[in-house]
């Protein structure tokens, strides 16, 4: 792996801006699923201001891996 910041995949054998995005939308897809619980928690403690900010964060982890899958099905079939 080189210091100048260049992308080898010499570690992974995978691109790092191809990794990075294969992460990326994993991460998204991963706290979307984790913000369930949290939304769960709190309707169940009755506090729906913070319903609200997870229902909101979560609906922005969906986007954000929907765009990553997008991104990933044009690379993958081109």
């Amino acid at each position: 792996m080189t210091t100048s910041g260049q992308e080898t995949g010499q570690v992974t054998g995978t691109q790092d801006k191809d990794y990075n995005l294969i992460w990326f939308t994993e991460q998204c897809l991963s706290n979307a699923l984790r913000l369930e619980t949290y939304i769960q928690d709190a309707d169940r403690g009755g506090d729906s201001e913070v319903a609200d900010l997870f229902r909101k964060a979560q609906a922005d982890s969906r986007k954000g891996a929907d765009q990553g899958k997008q991104l990933l099905r044009s690379r993958l079939n081109g």
